[in-house]
């Protein structure tokens, strides 16, 4: 390295900001005509301070870059900090172009450091060839100073006679194409004298190392003081790209506004938008207009004030029969303007007179696939009319960098929102036009495991482990987990009882009629008992699994402990008799199934062992398995699982559920395998954790057509369950591993209300669902509602028939315990009620809820003649 080039300074005229480089130093650059093209100038200078950096822009981490005095600030001094530019990718072939960009260091912890890199990164590339997953993931070339004042360029380290990153600087990189190959000129200048801090001319590289993103990168890996890693590490202002070729895709912008979910209720329509951090900017508003008679009207005007950037509107008295575009503007004043932007959808019509109504089935979304294209790509072929993502939108690791948990609560609020925005990134478009009901799950709230015990605060005296979550309630803080239920569950309809839990924590669980079906929206964590709270001790519990091999869970049945909670077993009692606003078939939805659908080697006490087990090929059989005691599951506590099925069969209620990562279809047993309800838990979107069902069964047979592992079985903790189809983990040649082998997809339920059908779909992904035998082995399965209630009849009650009443709702009444055994709409005007107590005497109720007109038969027994009711 010739060190005598460093000595050479050239004095240069004031330097204008967003002039190209080439007209600043025409000695070191070329001049290209811009006629057409891009010439990108950051426009940071317009906007006023904020936790945000605009549009145009993604940041790794969200919290970590802030827009302060006209420039962005890397707000920590940490490793691999990047701020990607959204809508300008470099794509395949020789391009050339200029960026220039000005530094400032601002924290002393950077200087000395060799590894360090400030400055830019070219050619960002991710997993996945999209400017998504290179602006989450995206690795490339760096190009800036370390610590000591060498130039970095990729891995190579270019020795200047500095001894120390300079304080400030313009670095300026421009790509020259040659014949095959690029030739890099790189420049830093003084902006103080406009003097050359170094020259570089002779870097040449491929054209595959500049594909893709750019980026800014404040990168300061190793140790670091924490006092010192808080502080910020640079400032970055007045950035340029300038490129005759290069095109600018402003479809590509992410945010003020992100998306917006919504459900219509009974004639309510609730609404929730996502927004950026922009709330620190005065005079903001947020307006909902609605596209009516070719005009747009504005019925609702606020302020974005959550700490989850959220805002909800609730709109009575939606009278609209046909479907409604709809618009959320947000207007925020600049230095210069006025800003507007908005986010558009469409309310649908609400499919009242369709015959049938399908739900589209998701949860469990690591971030394997982001951006997930792919699910969107699938799902919008089969025209769902509804949404269900149930629970675990993201995990503590989505996006890179773990999860904040602690400090600047503010922080710990933007932690979160990155890893919410990737979701809604991934699949905004799938309920942008229809209503969806989002729930969340363990790890929306920062848990591996929860076991919410009505809110109550965990024990984090010990840290943020299984400790913790053993000891029940919530690590987090309530304000957080308020903020994290707001931004996921305020368009769902309001509560069945709003009343707040342990701390203030909010509740959320209620019912949503929508076309004729009547959902169960569920918080199967919230009010459940911690096992160690509950068990004896030498169970010896840990995080949920009991490591005493000696104990047996089963007969513990009785002991106690909540799932659901006295509050939502009263919800449930009371929804499967209300058939109101013409409901016609029941779906309970809830994170998780009411049985254990897994198993494990033998031997293993934990689930830890799950992402290391063996991935078997497609035909194999896996031996030497067990059921799982793992009391995350719904399964446990047993006695209380028995109650709330007990319940749901009672309204004929199917059930849909995620959080398993295996997905299964199976038919709850409480006294008998059968006698209740079938549960659909869908796979995951990206399958983090892969669990499996081998039972030890005989194998000999076995077959992915005629699979050993259906038929009758009792999970760990003696649940009956008879088991359907389950989509077991299986080898494949297909590459990624991660989404290819371990059982990832979506389901699909449809709802006939004609002949009250419900059939369940369940597809892998990429593939098109459209085409026939795409589905895992065993699906797609079809049952009519009445089977969800699958307890044999010792005896019948006369038959029943109707006149005068369009699809009655018939409830079968007790006389001696005066409970009613089970309520049903028919789609027939007769029916014969089976019952269980061949000596009882009963109460039949006929008629319709909605306008109040019913009739009764009492003390009616099986040896009584037909039952005739005229309206």
């Amino acid at each position: 390295m010739d060190r005598r080039k460093y000595l050479k300074t050239i004095t240069l005229g004031s330097i204008i900001p967003f002039m190209a480089p080439s007209i600043l130093a025409k000695e070191s650059f070329s001049i290209w005509p811009y006629k057409k093209g891009v010439n990108f100038k950051s426009n940071w200078h317009n906007w006023n301070n904020m936790k945000w950096v605009g549009p145009e822009y993604w940041g790794n981490r969200l919290q970590d870059w802030i827009l302060q005095d006209k420039a962005v600030v890397c707000d920590i001094t940490g490793k691999n900090r990047n701020l990607h530019l959204l809508p300008l990718q470099k794509p395949k072939g020789l391009i050339g172009f200029t960026t220039n960009v000005k530094v400032e260091i601002l924290n002393d912890a950077i200087k000395t450091n060799p590894k360090a890199c400030i400055g830019l990164r070219l050619g960002a590339k991710g997993p996945y060839n999209d400017y998504r997953s290179a602006a989450v993931f995206g690795k490339g070339l760096d190009i800036g100073f370390n610590g000591k004042g060498d130039l970095k360029v990729g891995k190579q380290v270019i020795e200047t006679l500095l001894t120390e990153i300079p304080n400030s600087f313009h670095l300026i990189v421009e790509a020259i194409p040659q014949q095959t190959n690029y030739l890099l000129k790189i420049s830093a200048i003084n902006p103080n004298n406009n003097q050359f801090i170094l020259k570089e001319e002779k870097v040449t590289l491929e054209d595959k190392k500049l594909i893709g993103n750019f980026s800014l990168i404040a990168d300061v890996p190793g140790k670091v003081s924490k006092d010192k890693a808080a502080k910020p590490s640079a400032k970055f202002s007045n950035w340029s790209i300038t490129s005759e070729e290069l095109k600018f895709e402003k479809n590509h912008f992410f945010g003020p506004i992100n998306f917006a979910q919504y459900t219509l209720n009974k004639n309510k329509l609730k609404l929730t938008a996502q927004f950026s951090p922009v709330e620190e900017i005065k005079g903001h508003r947020v307006l909902l207009q609605f596209k009516i008679n070719k005009n747009w009207e504005t019925l609702a005007t606020k302020k974005i004030e959550s700490s989850g950037r959220a805002v909800n509107f609730a709109i009575e008295n939606w009278q609209h029969t046909t479907a409604i575009p709809y618009r959320v503007l947000l207007k925020i004043p600049l230095k210069n303007m006025v800003e507007t932007y908005n986010f558009k959808g469409t309310i649908a019509a609400e499919p009242i007179y369709k015959n049938n109504v399908k739900a589209a089935v998701f949860s469990c979304n690591a971030h394997y696939g982001f951006p997930d294209a792919d699910v969107y790509k699938s799902v919008s072929k089969l025209t769902p009319d509804l949404a269900l993502f149930l629970g675990d939108q993201f995990y503590e690791g989505t996006g890179g960098f773990g999860a904040q948990y602690t400090g600047d609560f503010d922080k710990t609020c933007l932690d979160y929102l990155r890893k919410w925005y990737m979701f809604g990134w991934s699949y905004r478009e799938i309920f942008r036009h229809i209503p969806c009901a989002i729930i969340p799950d363990d790890h929306d709230v920062y848990h591996g495991n929860v076991w919410g015990e009505s809110g109550k605060k965990a024990d984090t005296s010990r840290g943020l482990g299984a400790y913790a979550q053993d000891s029940g309630g919530y690590k987090m803080t309530a304000d957080w987990v308020n903020m994290v239920q707001f931004t996921q569950t305020s368009h769902l309809p309001d509560p069945y009882d709003a009343t707040p839990l342990k701390q203030n924590i909010a509740v959320y669980y209620s019912n949503w009629n929508y076309g004729g079906i009547s959902f169960a929206i569920l918080e199967d964590r919230k009010f459940k008992s911690a096992p160690k709270n509950v068990l004896p001790k030498e169970a010896n519990i840990y995080n949920g699994w009991i490591l005493n091999e000696n104990f047996d869970i089963k007969k513990y049945k009785h002991l106690g402990g909540e799932l659901l909670g006295k509050r939502q077993e009263a919800f449930l009692e009371e929804w499967v008799n209300d058939w109101s606003n013409t409901s016609e078939l029941k779906v309970v939805l809830s994170q998780t199934n009411f049985a254990t659908v897994a198993t494990l080697p033998k031997g293993s006490k934990t689930g830890d062992v799950i992402p290391s087990l063996k991935i078997p090929s497609t035909g194999e059989y896996i031996k030497g398995d067990k059921p799982t005691v793992d009391m995350d599951s719904n399964g446990w506590p047993a006695a209380k699982r028995d109650l709330a099925i007990s319940i749901i069969r009672k309204g004929f209620a199917f059930h849909i559920a995620g959080d398993q990562h295996l997905a299964s279809y199976i038919q709850y047993g409480l006294k008998e395998h059968g006698d209740s309800g079938h549960a659909f838990a869908g796979p995951a979107l990206n399958n983090l954790w892969p669990r499996r069902f081998w039972p030890d069964v005989d194998s000999a047979n076995h077959t992915i057509e005629n699979p050993a592992y259906v038929g009758n079985h009792l999970d760990g903790f003696g649940n009956k369950m008879t088991v359907k189809a389950v989509a077991n983990p299986q080898n494949s040649n297909k590459k990624p591993k991660i989404l290819h082998t371990r059982a990832v997809g979506f389901g699909l339920v449809t709802f006939n209300k004609k002949t009250r059908d419900i059939k369940t779909a369940c597809w892998p992904r990429f593939v098109d669902p459209t085409e026939e035998n795409t589905q895992y082995p065993g699906w797609p399965i079809t049952i009519n509602q009445q089977e969800n209630y699958g307890r044999k009849a010792v005896a019948y009650l006369p038959k029943i028939t109707v006149k005068n009443l369009k699809k009655p709702v018939v409830k079968i009444i007790n006389q001696k315990n005066k409970e009613t055994e089970y309520s049903l709409r028919l789609n027939t005007a007769s029916f014969t009620p089976k019952v269980f107590d061949k000596n009882a005497i009963y109460t039949v109720k006929v008629g319709e809820p909605d306008t109040n007109t019913w009739q009764s038969k009492s003390d009616i027994s099986v040896n009584d003649d037909i039952l005739k009711f005229r309206f």
